[in-house]
């Protein structure tokens, strides 16, 4: 007997996908992001072949940070001339298309929509050129009065804060530090694992028309430190680092099946939504139990790896999220993939370009070229913040043989996991064990300073300065062949208050 399937009125398919990269030669003929945004939803509905624009009655629109706008969204459906239901412009987090993407379906599902959109767009790079030239981008007048949105100091304890780790480069080194460690490697090899994946990545984005760098990288082009390549937070080169500098928009235009087919669409081009997961850690990263993996990333990857029959091999093709290495590492380890997998069809936060927070729009556009073209079963992975919100789609070529699950959430599965997470103080002495650490770098390639994540004596957790003149501490810290995470050293203050760790 052959499987039963959802009815097609209630089966969301994708049917459309569009994506702008926009390189200006003036920087006054930079297009913005609500200009990118139209532009991406045109070229979507051109490429399904059907005038679907009009009639859509769901909107997600990834958040914005390049340019601030009052209601986005709401200028958005007036310049399509449109009133959907369903209007929403998202908070941060470079999940957020995947989680759009993923709810839009279920809306689909659940009959409350029949054409849904998703998109998103930034002009980073425009924006940057006119502030450094002093020049006034003839845009959308920018929002002074709107807040800006919370991220990264927003959440973080103020030590974290004084000490600069409370920026994405800066806090990922912990978990890049820290998972090498536990999984055996030394510094030296962790080091060569991230430039052989990033290289990977270079090469998808040389095949990628939209990519904002079109060639490959070799692995050691990406770690060796250089005038052009400079260190920002050990171990992470500038080639390591998403490239948050770029213009792009990206949309995705879904729809049921019987009206997908009523369009008239060929079967070939529609590109189903099969389920995923999502979960996250807590938003302030010193609450969290432990540095050598997350259990929200573990959870919400392999939920979707059971939902694909519990075998990572029978995705054909895959996307890992790119904003440093340690995420996909750390993520193809959870799903049992090999170093030979190539780990994304869109080329990478550092290579194909960082839109900030819609990347993963450009991916799912990548994923369902790839599906048309023969690829059977596709996982898209996004992440947000630090290592802190996680979401995981599957895409098919085939149609489902269940109806898409309305409850996403694996949240028990990661809290079931979590152990006791150590009290974090500022006031300590005597000896503490290095947790995970970082060097932070200047323009000029030179230490600023180390920071390190400490164990007292009584296990309670602490950040710690490593100045600049303590070379010997340092030479530990950044020993290419020997992991300091364990190592013992000493606690003081220093004469601004804030603790220092001297190895030893």
């Amino acid at each position: 007997m052959s499987p039963s399937h959802p009815p097609a009125d209630r089966t969301p398919v994708i049917v459309g996908i569009g994506e702008i990269t926009d390189r200006p030669s003036e920087i006054t003929d930079g297009l913005e992001p609500l200009v990118l945004l139209v532009e991406a939803l045109k070229r979507a509905e051109a490429d399904s072949g059907v005038k679907w624009l009009g009639e859509i009655d769901s909107l997600d629109v990834v958040n914005f940070l390049s340019w601030r706008y009052r209601e986005p969204e709401q200028l958005l459906s007036s310049r399509l001339g449109i009133r959907p239901k369903h209007v929403y412009y998202g908070p941060v987090g470079g999940e957020s298309p995947i989680r759009h993407l993923h709810e839009a379906a279920q809306r689909i599902a659940r009959g409350e929509c029949s054409v849904a959109a998703v998109c998103g767009a930034e002009a980073q790079s425009t924006a940057t050129r006119a502030e450094r030239a002093g020049v006034t981008l003839p845009w959308t007048p920018f929002a002074h009065d709107v807040e800006e949105p919370k991220r990264g100091a927003a959440f973080q304890k103020p030590l974290a804060v004084k000490l600069g780790v409370f920026r994405p480069v800066s806090v990922y080194p912990f978990y890049e530090a820290a998972a090498a460690a536990h999984w055996g490697k030394t510094p030296r090899e962790a080091m060569a694992e991230s430039g052989a994946l990033w290289s990977a990545y270079s090469q998808a984005a040389g095949e990628n028309p939209n990519a904002w760098l079109k060639r490959r990288f070799t692995p050691e082009e990406i770690t060796t430190p250089s005038a052009d390549n400079r260190l920002i937070a050990w171990p992470y080169t500038k080639l390591m680092v998403a490239n948050p500098t770029v213009n792009m928009g990206g949309a995705l235009l879904l729809t049921n099946l019987a009206k997908a087919r009523a369009a008239g669409i060929a079967e070939h081009r529609l590109v189903y939504l099969v389920g995923g997961a999502s979960a996250q850690e807590p938003r302030d990263y010193l609450e969290r139990d432990q540095f050598v993996e997350s259990h929200a990333q573990n959870a919400v990857l392999t939920a979707t790896l059971d939902l694909a029959g519990g075998r990572a091999e029978a995705f054909g093709a895959i996307e890992l999220y790119s904003c440093f290495p340690c995420v996909p590492k750390m993520a193809r380890r959870t799903l049992g993939l090999g170093a030979d997998v190539m780990p994304t069809v869109t080329g990478g936060l550092t290579f194909f370009g960082a839109p900030l927070n819609t990347y993963m729009t450009h991916a799912a556009c990548a994923m369902v070229r790839k599906l048309r073209g023969g690829v059977k079963l596709g996982l898209l992975y996004g992440q947000g913040g630090f290592v802190t919100k996680h979401h995981a789609l599957i895409l098919s070529r085939d149609a489902p043989s269940e109806p898409l699950a309305q409850d996403t959430s694996v949240q028990h599965e990661a809290d079931r996991h979590r152990g006791p997470v150590p009290p974090f103080v500022t006031e300590a002495g005597g000896q503490a064990t290095v947790e995970s650490f970082t060097a932070i770098y200047g323009r000029d390639n030179e230490i600023e300073h180390g920071v390190v994540m400490l164990r007292t004596e009584d296990n309670s957790r602490t950040l710690a300065r490593v100045p600049a003149h303590d070379r010997q501490t340092l030479a530990h810290l950044l020993n290419i062949d020997r992991s300091p995470i364990g190592s013992s050293g000493a606690i003081s203050r220093a004469d601004d208050g804030v603790l220092e760790w001297r190895v030893g």
